[in-house]
């Protein structure tokens, strides 16, 4: 018997061989940044090149089709290098950053309802025009706005102008070790500064911008109408009500944070953040209705259009994120196939909706959201079949339960090494939480949707309001429970760029000797895990043997590891060791980078006295209170210095005591003082460091 030919996956969907190149050029316009000459230059030279091609004889063609298409494949690797170039505001000749200096004017507009935050209310602004002195320069640009509670008395609403007179800051990174890159976050999404503004640096004015989208406000204006019928007809807790809020349109202002950590470490927080999952149950609940309805099962058109409307518009509602828009964008690939055209390959439909996406925004590549989004359905589609083939269950209820955990595990398959490289952790009851919360969570799906159709309707508004909360309040029940347990989660996993893509060729290399036999994917997924445990080894032996001194950039706070080994001795407010959430945000995700498992009071080779401390040869002072300095003969030699806590002190006079080099300003100092101190170092030619400008100071000191 002939072994049937088999059509290799990139034949069936050629998508997949124009998302390659394109991926491959936003990544390399990202890292490399070209020029919009040398780009243009480069799409014009390789059309010519194609074009010139096609003019050869058949035969000639025929035999060198692989030129045909590494030409084609260089020319979308420079489409992608332009879609990229272009989406990047800065490069617009009309951008405020291109106009705006310390004496200028910004006339901004409110481009979203304000959000309270603990000391200020927060929104996103659009920047229409830049005044220098009595020149109005139309301009464009995002820019986020903080306004102090201190004092904040006016109501700002969607669409209106303020008139700002104060320096906008560049956006920054922390610098802690490990953090997330907020920078980068914020420049994919084309903000690149933020300002804090007082009840005197701004002024409403009293004409609203006349270029605000009535989509968008009517978008708001929906969200607002679904968060008051919840919020009315809900009787439950704030924790009830911010699930429920999260589950059916993403707004996540009223999350208690515990609560997502609770969600996020037994394997379900894609439950609270709007994804596939929620399209999915909305497209088959629209499949359904739409069927039932007499005029519209009649038109086939009517009810793709119908169906399709109301799936953008519940993705528009809930922020358009990048997973919501993946959805979307396959869902409709799906209707318009399903109803108008043959079936066609779903890997081809899946590459189509990410080429579409990245066309529209090539930023949304390194949207978590949007990897995991891709990651879990590809993971779906490929594995889900072959691991429920693996058990045969002839009861019917033991076997959809078993669907279900074949799809859990599929997409796990695909997003486990993504999900350890950014969040440190994998939930080991990922199988038990997600057989109990997928179908708990739809049926609150179903049942919000039908509180927001009928809350108008006298009684049956109120008791479907109970229903939710009822099965909120049993969900979040069930999930703290599970997350209570001591082998619930696998915390504080270190991973970088080169051990995830190690840990994917190993996943992806023995998942297909599995299902497909063939031995030959077997060796370079053995030698991609010798290469891994290498790794893993070396970074072992480097964690073993570090030491270093780290003094962290928390806002307002002191911070200080010295580190050993895997243990460290904090110095720093009693506080950052009390409230989790602080630590957690700016400590922890270092600690994990350097895999410091213990806390040792003191750790080996640190002593301390009074305002100086010892470390491994290494003199430190720490500077956090008015002191007296008596001048001597001979100084006091000091490798360090880290002034912390606003002291009053004058660097002239403690370096007329001391001899030091590297002064270190922290982040629990005010800005005003950190420029004074840095401008006496200056005039006396001494190295300093400010920690709020600079980010964390890392010192590695050696063996």
């Amino acid at each position: 018997m002939t072994r049937p030919y088999g059509i290799p996956v990139w034949k069936k969907a050629p998508f997949i061989r124009l998302l390659l190149p394109l991926v491959a050029g936003i990544i390399l316009q990202w890292y490399v940044q070209f020029p919009a000459v040398v780009i243009i230059t480069a799409i014009i030279s390789f059309s010519v090149s194609f074009c010139l091609f096609l003019l050869l004889p058949v035969a000639v063609r025929f035999k060198w089709q692989a030129l045909q298409g590494f030409i084609i494949h260089l020319l979308i690797i420079s489409f992608g290098l332009l879609l990229t170039w272009q989406k990047d505001i800065r490069h617009n000749n009309n951008w405020y950053g291109n106009y705006y200096k310390d004496s200028s004017f910004l006339i901004v507009r409110i481009d979203e309802p304000l959000v309270e935050k603990n000391k200020s209310f927060k929104a996103e602004g659009y920047v229409e025009s830049v005044i220098k002195k009595d020149t109005n320069i139309p301009c464009k640009g995002k820019l986020l706005l903080y306004f102090s509670k201190d004092g904040f008395t006016r109501q700002l609403n969607y669409g209106d102008r303020i008139l700002i007179h104060k320096n906008p800051q560049l956006i920054r990174n922390s610098g802690n070790p490990g953090a997330f890159n907020y920078q980068r976050y914020a420049a994919f999404h084309q903000t690149f500064h933020h300002v804090f503004l007082k009840e005197k640096d701004w002024k409403k004015l009293q004409v609203s911008s006349e270029k605000t989208s009535r989509l968008q406000q009517l978008i708001f204006t929906a969200r607002d109408y679904v968060l008051s019928v919840l919020r009315k007809r809900m009787e439950a807790g704030k924790d009830e009500l911010g699930i429920a809020e999260a589950l059916l349109i993403g707004y996540t202002n009223d999350l208690d944070k515990d609560l997502v950590q609770a969600y996020s470490n037994t394997g379900v927080v894609h439950i609270i953040a709007i994804s596939g999952m929620h399209l999915g149950l909305i497209y088959v609940m629209l499949v359904w209705l739409f069927a039932k309805i007499p005029v519209v099962n009649r038109s086939k058109i009517l009810q793709v259009v119908l169906i399709l409307g109301c799936l953008w518009l519940f993705s528009l509602i809930t922020g358009a994120a990048a997973s919501v828009l993946r959805s979307a964008v396959m869902f409709t690939f799906i209707a318009l196939g399903k109803n108008f055209f043959r079936q066609t390959s779903v890997y081809n439909s899946l590459a189509a909706s990410a080429f579409v996406m990245l066309c529209f925004n090539p930023y949304f590549l390194w949207d978590v959201g949007f990897q995991l989004s891709y990651l879990a359905v590809g993971g779906i589609i490929a594995f889900q079949k072959p691991i429920y083939n693996c058990f045969y269950i002839k009861n019917k209820w033991l076997n959809k339960v078993w669907q279900l955990m074949a799809i859990s595990l599929a997409a796990q398959l695909l997003t486990f090494p993504v999900c350890i490289y950014y969040f440190h952790q994998f939930p080991n009851l990922f199988l038990i939480t997600n057989i109990i919360a997928v179908p708990l969570s739809g049926i609150i799906l179903y049942a919000e949707i039908a509180l927001i159709a009928f809350s108008w309707v006298p009684f049956v508004g109120v008791y479907i309001g109970k229903l939710v909360s009822g099965l909120v309040w049993m969900m979040n029940k069930i999930i703290l429970w599970i997350n209570e347990l001591s082998f619930a989660v696998w915390d504080t996993i270190p991973a970088t760029v080169l051990s995830t893509w190690l840990l994917y060729a190993v996943v992806i290399g023995l998942s297909i000797w599995l299902i497909s036999k063939n031995k030959k994917y077997v060796q370079p997924a053995l030698l991609c895990f010798f290469a891994f445990v290498l790794l893993h080894t070396y970074n072992r032996w480097q964690t073993l043997n570090q030491q270093k001194i780290i003094v962290y950039n928390v806002p307002r706070y002191q911070a200080i590891d010295f580190v050993n080994g895997t243990n460290y001795q904090f110095v720093g407010d009693s506080l950052l060791l009390e409230d989790g959430l602080l630590q957690n945000f700016h400590l922890k995700p270092g600690r994990i980078a350097l895999q410091l498992n213990k806390r040792k009071d003191p750790v080996e080779g640190f002593s301390q006295h009074e305002m100086f401390y010892q470390f491994q040869r290494k003199r430190i002072m720490i500077v956090d209170k008015p002191i007296s300095i008596a001048v001597t003969e001979k100084k006091i030699n000091i490798d360090l210095v880290i002034i912390s806590g606003n002291p009053k002190l004058s660097i002239s006079q403690l370096a007329q005591a001391i001899n030091c080099n590297r002064f270190i300003f922290d982040a629990s100092n005010p800005l005003w003082k950190i420029e004074k101190w840095q401008k006496e170092c200056k005039a006396l030619q001494l190295s300093s460091h400010a920690v709020s400008a600079d980010g964390a100071f890392v010192w590695d000191i050696g063996i």
